[in-house]
C-alpha cells in the first residue's frame, strides 16, 4: 500500500512539471519576439602608421594601427546615443593625474578654434588631465554641427568649459586678442587653483608632456614670471601700431583711409613686438583685467594691426605687472614654427608645406621639432599629412605614459596591432 501511494505521487509530481513546462513554452512560442538586426559592418581600419615614424618610434612593427574610434572622432562625437563614459574611454582620455608633482600644479588652458574637429579632439586629449582647467573658445563662424559637436564633447568633463563669450576672430584682428580675454574672465572665477595660463589655437600639438610643463614652469628662471617672449618694436613693425586700422569682421584687418596716425601709446608706454603665444601667472591675468594700465592699453590696441602680438608682451615688460620680465628678449620654447624666411637659418625647409609662410608639418619635419623640444609645435593639420599628427600624437603619448607615476589604465593606450589585443605602447616602452 505505501509502495503504491509513492508511486503515485511521483506521477502526479511528473505531470505537474510537465503541464508547467508545456505552458511556459506555450507561452513563450506566443509572445512577440524582437526583430532580428541586420549585423552592422566593421568600422574602416585606421590609417597606418607611416614608415617615416619607424625613426621616431624604433620599437614598432609592421602593421601597427590605433583603435578603430580614432578614425571617426566626429561621427562617434555626434551620435547623441554616446554616454560619456563611453566616450571618454573608447577616445582614450586620461581619467586620473598621472603624479602628485603635476596635481600639485594645475594649469589653465586657452583654446580658440573654428574648424577640424578631428585635430581638436586629439589636441584636447593630448594636453587633458583631470587637475587642470580648459577653456575653449568656439569662434561664432564655425558651424552649427562644429559647436554641436564641441559642446557634447566637452559637456563630459567638469573641468573643461566653453567661454562665456564667442568672437567672430579675424585674423589679425582684436577680435583674436578678444577671444583670449574672454575665456581670462572665466578662469580668474575657477574654482581650480591653477597656476599659469596657456593659449593654444586648434593647429597646436604640445611636445612638452603635463609632468615637463609643469617642471618647465616651475624652474628657477620662470617659477615667479610670465613667458612672453619678445623685444622692443622694431621700426618694420611700427606701422601696426603707428596707423588706425580696422577690422572688417570675419574676413581681414586693412588699414583705416589711407593711413590715418594714431596717438602715442597711453602711460607713456615702450611698445614691445612678440608672439601671441604666452604662458602668464595667475596673479599677471588678474591684473589684466583689473588693472587701469592694462585698461586703457587695450582701448588703445583696438584699432592697431594684430594686437596680440604686442599687448602681452607689452605689459610684460613694466614694472607694475605681477611676474614682469624687464630685461626679457625672446626666451622661453613657447612655440617650434617653420617661418618660410627662416628656411637655411633656423630649419631645413618644410617637409610639408607653407601657408601664410608658416610650415604646415609633414612626418619628416618630426625629428625637427622633437629636437628642439619647445613647449608646442605649429601648426599640423589632419586632412593634408594626417600620417605627421598620426606619429607625433602616439610618440608624445608614449612619452607621457613612460613619465607617469600611476599604474597606466588600458584606455590610455592610443595605439594595438592588427588582428591583437597587445599594446602599441607595452611593445615600445623604450621609444
Amino acid at each position: 500500500m505505501c509502495q503504491l501511494e509513492r508511486t503515485k505521487r511521483s506521477f502526479l509530481l511528473c505531470l505537474g512539471m510537465s503541464i508547467i513546462i508545456c505552458s511556459v513554452i506555450y507561452m513563450r512560442a506566443r509572445m512577440p519576439t524582437e526583430p532580428k538586426l541586420p549585423k552592422l559592418p566593421e568600422p574602416p581600419s585606421c590609417r597606418s602608421f607611416s614608415p617615416e615614424c619607424k625613426a621616431l618610434l624604433p620599437s614598432m612593427q609592421e602593421g601597427v594601427e590605433r583603435y578603430h574610434r580614432d578614425c571617426q572622432e566626429e561621427s562617434y562625437i555626434l551620435n547623441s546615443r554616446i554616454q560619456c563614459s563611453n566616450l571618454i574611454r573608447d577616445l582614450h582620455f586620461i581619467t586620473r593625474p598621472l603624479s602628485r608633482e603635476e596635481e600639485d600644479y594645475p594649469l589653465a588652458f586657452i583654446v580658440t578654434i573654428h574648424k577640424e574637429l578631428e585635430l581638436f579632439v586629439r589636441l584636447f586629449r593630448a594636453i587633458y588631465t583631470p587637475q587642470n582647467v580648459y577653456c575653449i573658445h568656439v569662434d561664432n563662424k564655425a558651424s552649427t554641427e562644429y559647436k554641436v559637436a564641441v559642446m557634447k564633447l566637452v559637456s563630459c568633463f567638469n573641468n573643461t568649459f566653453i567661454s562665456s563669450r564667442s568672437e567672430t576672430v579675424t585674423y589679425a584682428g582684436f577680435s583674436r586678442l578678444q577671444a583670449d580675454l574672454d575665456c581670462m574672465k572665466d578662469l580668474a572665477a575657477s574654482k581650480i587653483g591653477w597656476r599659469k595660463v596657456v593659449n593654444l589655437c586648434g593647429q597646436d600639438f604640445p611636445v612638452m608632456s603635463n609632468m615637463e610643463l609643469v617642471r618647465y614652469m616651475q624652474s628657477k628662471e620662470w617659477r615667479d614670471r610670465n613667458m612672453t617672449p619678445g623685444i622692443k618694436q622694431p621700426v618694420s613693425m611700427r606701422h601696426r601700431t603707428q596707423f588706425q586700422h580696422r577690422e572688417i569682421t570675419g574676413s581681414r584687418v586693412a588699414l583705416m583711409g589711407s593711413g590715418i596716425k594714431k596717438g602715442p601709446p597711453p602711460h607713456n608706454l615702450q611698445v614691445y613686438f612678440g608672439t601671441a603665444y604666452y604662458a602668464l601667472t595667475r596673479d599677471f591675468v588678474d591684473f589684466v583685467l583689473k588693472s587701469p594700465i592694462a585698461r586703457d592699453l587695450l582701448e588703445w590696441s583696438k584699432d592697431t594691426f594684430s594686437p596680440d602680438e604686442h599687448y602681452w608682451v607689452t605689459l610684460s615688460h613694466i614694472k607694475e605687472a605681477p611676474g614682469s620680465h624687464l630685461d626679457g628678449g625672446w626666451e622661453g620654447d613657447i612655440r617650434s614654427i617653420k617661418w618660410r624666411d627662416q628656411e637655411g637659418r633656423a630649419h631645413d625647409g618644410c617637409k610639408g608645406h607653407y601657408v601664410r609662410d608658416i610650415c604646415i608639418y609633414g612626418v619628416e619635419d618630426l625629428t625637427w621639432i622633437i629636437n628642439r623640444n619647445s613647449m608646442f609645435a605649429n601648426k599640423f593639420e589632419s586632412n593634408t599629412f594626417p600620417g605627421a599628427l598620426d606619429c607625433m600624437e602616439q610618440w608624445h603619448r608614449t612619452k607621457v605614459l613612460n613619465q607617469a607615476t600611476v599604474s597606466i589604465e588600458p584606455a590610455w593606450l592610443l595605439a594595438t596591432q592588427r588582428n591583437s589585443s597587445s599594446s602599441y605602447f607595452n611593445s615600445t616602452s623604450g621609444a
